[in-house]
């Protein structure tokens, strides 16, 4: 950790200091070349509109750079690896995803904890931090100290949490911890990840005009490379599935899904504030007001479309579980006993044991008790928030938090 903190010191030293054109191209071209990639026509499309987002409404810092062409060419060298494979052996395609359930609800409001918890079941296959990086099913029997993709990764984890002060307070992961589907989509350029690291409003107006249905078929392609050898149901994780259930649906028929609720008011500033935390390493300019606009926005649109999702009659009340913030933190084992019988899945004994010990030993995720983050920190206006989410915390929230 100690080198780590060297290092990303060493790039905000450097940062005004590195000439522009002594930094390695990052245009798709030299990216794809770099790394021998075959991508798609949508993928390409993804890449150049991301690109000529970053390069136009992006201030890049020195790290900002380097990591740019460094997460573009892993990404592009990993989605060609999965088609590879498919291409190799086509039985891959041919073994379903079967009735994933799918964690989405708002951001900062228990869903990892509740991912972390389900990870422990030895029955549930979990996408992990490490397999987005270096894609390869995870056994049965995994140790991530002798695994080292999972080694790199958490040098790699230790490397950003230098350069990001607060982010493990507010989100402490591993190598092997359960990751966002927003991390696998990003390997075709159709992910709404980007928006939240870097400033990329003109990508974002493509990404919703654009669609989800190719990056969700890809989805489905990654998800059947990782589950060779393996039993199991798929348990996957974002809060901006949200914002994708139209095409989930199409590529999941048979999804079912565990919606999280809680006061918005309580997570937005922690929303903006993380948000903010993940831009500063990559970013020159950080404006507070700016993000707390388009957090506030972005969420007010996901309250209305939770509460559009809960009335569909094509998705059956059975295959939706709504869960409670409090209800999670308060009581996370029954809680999650009623998920089960819900969706008819049995919970053995060993799952239990292991789900409680996590409990005990990581109380409410293992996240740092802090004072609530200040809306006016990011011109976020409380009445204003208050009547913009009115209908949601009536329908969902027993009361405001």
């Amino acid at each position: 950790m100690r080198a780590m903190n060297i290092v990303a010191a060493g790039f905000r030293a450097a940062d005004s200091c590195v000439p522009r054109f002594l930094l390695p191209s990052c245009s798709p071209d030299a990216l794809i070349k770099a790394a021998k990639a075959r991508p798609d026509p949508q993928a390409r499309e993804g890449l150049n509109q991301l690109l000529a987002s970053i390069e136009a409404e992006s201030d890049l810092a020195l790290f900002g750079r380097l990591a740019l062409r460094w997460d573009m060419q892993r990404l592009l060298e990993n989605a060609q690896l999965v088609a590879d494979a498919h291409a190799a052996n086509p039985e891959l395609a041919r073994r379903p995803v079967e009735a994933p359930i799918f964690i989405l609800g708002l951001p900062r409001s228990g869903t990892s904890y509740l991912h972390t918890l389900l990870a422990a079941d030895r029955d549930n296959l979990i996408p992990r931090n490490w397999q987005t990086m270096f894609p390869a099913p995870r056994p049965k029997d995994f140790d991530p100290a002798k695994s080292r993709s999972a080694r790199m990764v958490d040098r790699q984890f230790a490397l950003f949490s230098g350069l990001a002060p607060g982010f493990d307070d507010m989100h402490p992961t591993t190598a092997d911890s359960p990751q966002e589907c927003s991390e696998i989509t990003a390997h075709v350029f159709q992910s709404l990840r980007f928006d939240t690291t870097h400033r990329v409003p003109g990508y974002f107006g493509w990404l919703e005009a654009h669609g989800h249905d190719g990056a969700l078929a890809y989805h489905k392609q990654f998800l059947q490379f990782l589950q060779q050898g393996l039993t199991g149901r798929w348990v996957l994780k974002c809060p901006d599935h949200t914002f994708t259930l139209d095409a989930i649906l199409r590529a999941y028929p048979d999804a079912r899904f565990v919606i999280v609720h809680r006061d918005p008011i309580a997570v937005l500033g922690s929303v903006a504030h993380l948000t903010a935390v993940l831009r500063k390493p990559f970013l020159r300019g950080i404006d507070p007001a700016e993000i707390g606009a388009q957090v506030a926005e972005r969420w007010m649109h996901g309250a209305n479309l939770l509460l559009e999702f809960d009335r569909r009659a094509d998705v059956a009340a059975e295959r939706k579980c709504h869960v409670h913030y409090e209800e999670l933190v308060n009581a996370p084992m029954p809680t999650i006993a009623r998920i089960y019988r819900q969706f008819g899945v049995t919970m053995e004994e060993g799952a239990e044991a292991a789900m409680s010990g996590l409990v005990v030993a990581r109380p409410q995720g293992g996240y740092a008790k802090h004072a609530p983050y200040r809306l006016d920190a990011f011109k976020l206006n409380l009445p204003a928030l208050q009547a913009a989410f009115a209908p949601y915390v009536r329908t969902y929230c027993r009361a405001p938090e």
